[in-house]
């Protein structure tokens, strides 16, 4: 057997004893010395020897920072594109590139600080509004949540769509366990669970149904972590569906295929619903504030930028137009026809209503 130096990549994988020293000893092909990878990159992920995800999600960070000093040219802060279409650009542009690899891993406190501080330049991009504006506030007004409520919302995409595959075709989805309530029973012969059997309760894995203790002295397996994400999913189910890319056989003993696409286009929805829930808890806003999150863009944000932006800041209660002569005192009783604002939340702000005062 021969290699091909120019395309050949060696990953030096040490095992326990030999990381303490640090083992540098090189790797001899055809008299081509390798030296060990401290980083190994595969599909755009960035795998370190300890697993950690500080370098891939560093590295995500740094293409979202380059992409956003171009991106940003478009709308300056008076005029330029719409806040609709920035909040376009934000989500199918932006939040893609920084959150790549969210599916399996999860950034942890350091990487997330890099990534919540670039995120809220790019809502404050987005909305046009004052540096002094709650952050809290901000990703409700830039119709953007926050990294770490989309990080669960993608995860849990990812575990519906190994849940929902059919075991016969993708190898993760052919060890879950045995219990988990898939229409196929068919699981590989390297699923077997009998590795743990008689191992203390401190070494046991949990199982898939089991929350996470806190402190967390016992974990789920991988394949289980994910099947764990999809119990809130499986409300109302006895069974999840199989996305199945042909017919299945005349034999197999399965709901039809028109069905199951409809139950599986419901799930991402609730998915979805979750990751508003998420979003509500991870950041609270103060009671007077009470406009729910929202993933579609408010239809102000189809005026110009400098407009949007003051209802934006009027809105979040930190707008300077408060002497101006307001609907509010016309019409006591009656929400603004433009912005649809409550009575009482400007009887609390002393708040105008710009597109009352532009018309």
């Amino acid at each position: 057997m021969s290699f091909s130096l120019p395309k050949t990549q060696v990953i030096h994988w040490r095992t326990p004893s030999q990381r303490s020293p640090p083992s540098t000893a090189p790797i001899d092909l055809e008299s081509h010395l390798f030296q060990p990878s401290k980083v190994v990159r595969w599909l755009g992920y960035w795998f370190t020897p300890s697993l950690n995800t500080t370098h891939h999600f560093r590295h995500r960070l740094s293409l979202a920072q380059a992409i956003f000093s171009f991106v940003k040219r478009l709308s300056s802060p008076g005029a330029g594109v719409k806040p609709f279409l920035c909040h376009r650009i934000a989500n199918s542009l932006l939040l893609p590139i920084l959150t790549y690899g969210a599916d399996l891993l999860t950034p942890n406190s350091s990487a997330l600080r890099g990534m919540n501080s670039l995120w809220h330049r790019v809502q404050r991009w987005t909305t046009n509004k004052f540096f002094s504006t709650p952050t809290s506030r901000l990703s409700r007004e830039a119709c953007l949540p926050p990294v770490i409520s989309y990080c669960r919302y993608r995860t849990r995409l990812a575990a519906l769509r190994v849940a929902c595959a059919p075991p016969c075709t993708n190898p993760a989805s052919a060890r879950l366990p045995q219990s988990f309530p898939s229409l196929s029973s068919f699981r590989a012969q390297d699923s077997s669970r009998h590795l743990p059997v008689g191992l203390s309760s401190v070494y046991l894995p949990l199982s898939w149904k089991t929350k996470t203790p806190s402190p967390p002295l016992r974990k789920h397996l991988p394949v289980d972590a994910l099947a764990h994400l999809t119990l809130p999913l499986q409300e109302g189910l006895r069974r999840l569906p199989l996305g199945l890319h042909a017919p299945p056989p005349l034999e197999a003993n399965i709901p039809p295929p028109e069905l199951m696409k409809k139950v599986y286009q419901a799930l991402p929805t609730h998915a979805r619903n979750m990751l508003l829930q998420d979003w509500a808890t991870d950041a609270p806003n103060p009671p007077y504030y009470d406009f729910p999150p929202s993933l579609t863009p408010h239809p102000f944000m189809g005026l110009g930028k400098f407009v949007a932006g003051r209802i934006h800041q009027m809105r979040a209660a930190q707008s300077y137009l408060a002497t101006h002569t307001s609907w509010f005192d016309e019409n006591p009783d009656q929400t603004c026809p433009r912005c649809g604002m409550e009575p009482e939340t400007f009887t609390h702000a002393f708040l105008p209503c710009p597109a009352r005062n532009r018309a």
